[in-house]
């Protein structure tokens, strides 16, 4: 029995010696779980201060803004209005026979020069030629008769009345001959100015009338170019001859200053539009053509010193337009409105009235997000 006691003992004793070192191996652990908590709560608030800061020092740089700015100066203002023109000849003629006829020659093609009074093409004029021959032995035979008959009067032979007969035939005769002669030049198509064939719509044995639906030629000088353009009725008191013009040929990639010569007082009533036309001179340089197309850009006001900056920086606003400023506070540099008047705007370009001086710093890129009183950098 003392043996089973000592054996029992000895297991109890030994479970709590293993239920001891079980608990304090739990206890170093929890100790050890305990300090691992407050290094990472240690951690935790090292890692919100560094936080904090950092936010704070990015709050500070959010408040200055990026931007570009430019000086406001003093530059001239132009308006164009702007319609398109074609080219023309300062002359530009159609030709038509001034008689009709059997084309029986053509004497020139397209794209020779001519002179003027030049024959471009011959009718037939054979029955014309024959009333002229018998026109001459007419015409002949009466001279012959009144030169004897002013021989006879000459002496006092013979009666008056035979030799003033004879004169007046004789006369006659002559201004036959004469208005016959002077036909022939109807049955000859001549240019009427210098210039270049243009169009030859007639051949050798076609019929020739004056009536015909198209010419027989077409003559262009091309010496002086002429633009014309259609304006509309609205321009009317702003258009007229003496304003500055730039045309402007897309063909060529070339434009031209000059001014209006001459502006309709004519509306059209199909299209309330009137007229103007400008001329460019001599023309050797460039290789018109005629009903070209032409650009035309007609100066209707100017400003010779006007405040011009961008279109699209001026924003809308309830208060009017307004466009964003540089204004110094301090040692900084803020954004502020400035309330400004628009006058003319072209080409991406506009006129301030007011609300700017030169040298005003105008903030040109950056200012969509931008709020009164911003800090900006630049």
């Amino acid at each position: 029995m003392k043996s089973n006691n000592h054996s029992f003992k000895f297991i109890m004793g030994l479970g709590i010696v293993v239920f001891l070192a079980s608990c304090g191996g739990k206890m170093d652990k929890k100790a050890e779980l305990d300090k691992l908590i407050k290094q990472h709560d240690e951690l935790a608030n090292q890692i919100k201060k560094l936080e904090t800061e950092l936010k704070l020092t990015d709050s500070t740089t959010a408040k200055y803004t990026d931007v570009m700015v430019t000086k406001v100066a003093i530059s001239e203002f132009n308006h164009y209005i702007e319609v398109q023109g074609k080219v023309d000849g300062e002359e530009n003629t159609s030709v038509f026979p001034a008689n009709m006829g059997t084309v029986t020659a053509v004497y020139v093609k397209e794209g020779e020069m001519v002179k003027k009074g030049q024959v471009l093409a011959q009718l037939d004029n054979s029955v014309l030629a024959k009333n002229i021959e018998t026109a001459k032995v007419n015409a002949d035979l009466a001279n012959t008769f009144y030169t004897k008959y002013k021989a006879l009067w000459d002496q006092k032979i013979g009666s008056e009345v035979q030799y003033l007969q004879a004169k007046s035939n004789k006369e006659t005769a002559e201004r036959n001959l004469l208005a016959l002669t002077e036909q022939l030049d109807l049955y000859k198509v001549k240019s009427p100015i210098n210039g270049s064939i243009e169009e030859v719509n007639i051949k050798v044995g076609q019929y020739a009338s004056p009536q015909s639906p198209l010419p027989s030629f077409r003559v262009v000088n091309f010496n002086s170019v002429k633009i014309m353009a259609d304006i509309a009725e609205v321009y009317a008191p702003k258009v007229k001859p003496g304003n500055n013009v730039k045309v402007f040929f897309p063909d060529f990639n070339s434009e031209f200053d000059t001014k209006i010569q001459f502006s309709s007082k004519y509306i059209n009533p199909t299209n309330r539009s009137f007229q103007v036309e400008m001329r460019l001179g001599a023309s050797n340089k460039v290789d018109f053509r005629a009903n070209m197309m032409a650009v035309v850009k007609i100066n209707d006001y100017n400003n010779p010193k006007a405040v011009v900056i961008p279109v699209n920086i001026v924003k809308d606003s309830q208060a009017g337009k307004f466009v964003w400023v540089v204004k110094d506070q301090g040692n900084n540099c803020v954004a502020m409105k400035q309330k400004v008047e628009v006058g003319q705007t072209y080409n991406g370009l506009a006129e301030i009235k007011t609300g700017l001086a030169e040298g005003d710093q105008l903030i040109t890129t950056g200012f969509n997000s931008l709020v009164e009183g911003q800090l900006i950098k630049f």
